[in-house]
């Protein structure tokens, strides 16, 4: 009997939900891989064959892993400090987002080093006060990019990007205004000169309910795992995770379960312990109102988290050590789904996906087994 929890990744499901977003971003989408592919794993030969154009994630470290894996494919890093290796990016033909001066300096200079010219993103701040350059300096950044580009010839402005604060919300006047603010941050950087080809600023949420963002590119991660925050479409989960039964008990009713006891037995019953807990990804909160799946039924999850451990409730069914439990799946078959976990945690759904530990064993099915 294996001991280990195992999350399985459905690559078949991936590839409907990226075809899904293609076609609503007609055909311009950047799937976005970062953070290990919210935790899928290697997933960009299954984005590009279902109609992703573009890759994109944080990191210029992450960036370099998917030019191996994605010689010909358009990439972005667009979350990097001053410091980062740019002159590798160049070299790497790896696109790069700009958000302050600092950043545009430094990448003209590491492009002139590397004898190459740096293709760049000017990232602007349309109010989520996160990455990206304040309204305020967006003008002077404008200027300064096209002085590169006229002076040094060493950076090229192929972008221009932002981030909607409230996409998850449809509904939200912010979304209008955001949009508003993008649009004139595009007219400011054309009067100074620049000629981006590339307008990006919806990401999962947008894509699904606000065409009028589509603009050029998409951006979309969480959509193409089955998670859609704005909750107005169904997707396909990818992710299932089980985990084993190491032993049963049968306790009689007033038996105390777990740290402090704050759940105890109000009849005689049977508890079913499992090797995952909050060191492997399930979040504590969730502590009192969780539930998996065991024979085909919902069972309630007992007492505090663990870190390596959890109890389940099984009542009188003839459950066996060496049977599986279901955590979370699809949802098509009755088993508990990443969106109840992250209902029941107080958390969202990208939070439950990438927060899953490395000592759960993966394995990746579907689409041939990703072409064998």
């Amino acid at each position: 009997m294996s001991t280990a929890a195992e999350l399985t990744v459905d690559a078949d499901a991936v590839a409907r939900n990226t075809r899904l977003f293609a076609e609503r971003a007609h055909g311009h989408l950047m799937a976005v891989l970062k953070a290990d592919a919210f935790g899928h794993g290697d997933l960009a030969r299954v984005a590009t064959d279902n109609g992703a154009s573009w890759l994109g994630t944080t990191s210029l470290a992450d960036a370099h892993d998917l030019r191996e894996r994605a010689p010909g494919t358009p990439i972005l890093s667009w979350l990097n400090p001053v410091d980062a290796d740019w002159g590798g990016a160049v070299v790497a033909g790896i696109d790069v987002a700009v958000p302050t001066a600092e950043h545009l300096h430094a990448v003209s200079r590491a492009a002139a080093a590397a004898g190459g010219i740096a293709r760049i993103h000017l990232h602007i701040d349309l109010g989520i006060n996160r990455d990206g350059a304040a309204r305020s300096d967006w003008a002077a950044l404008c200027e300064l990019a096209a002085l590169h580009e006229r002076t040094s010839g060493r950076v090229r402005v192929v972008g221009i990007m932002g981030h909607l604060s409230s996409a998850d919300a449809p509904s939200s006047p912010e979304n209008a205004r955001e949009r508003m603010l993008f649009d004139n941050a595009v007219r400011v950087a054309r009067a100074r000169g620049l000629r981006p080809v590339v307008r990006h600023l919806a990401a999962s949420a947008a894509t699904l309910t606000q065409p009028e963002a589509l603009y050029d590119l998409s951006r979309v991660g969480a959509g193409l795992y089955g998670i859609d925050p704005s909750r107005t479409t169904s997707l396909h989960s990818a992710l299932t995770l089980t985990a084993p039964i190491v032993s049963v008990k049968r306790v009689g009713a007033g038996a105390g379960v777990g740290y402090a006891h704050t759940w105890s037995t109000s009849r005689p019953t049977s508890l079913a312990l499992l090797p995952v807990g909050y060191g492997d990804g399930l979040p504590r909160t969730a502590s009192g109102r969780a539930w998996v799946q065991v024979r085909g039924r919902r069972r309630p999850v007992v007492g505090l988290f663990s870190m390596d451990q959890v109890v389940v409730d099984v009542g009188d069914d003839p459950v066996m050590a060496g049977e599986t439990a279901t955590v979370f799946g699809p949802g098509d078959h009755g088993e508990p789904t990443v969106r109840e976990w992250a209902d029941w945690s107080g958390t969202i759904d990208h939070a439950i996906v990438v927060g899953i530990g490395a000592r759960v064993t993966r394995r990746t099915v579907g689409l041939a087994e990703v072409s064998a």
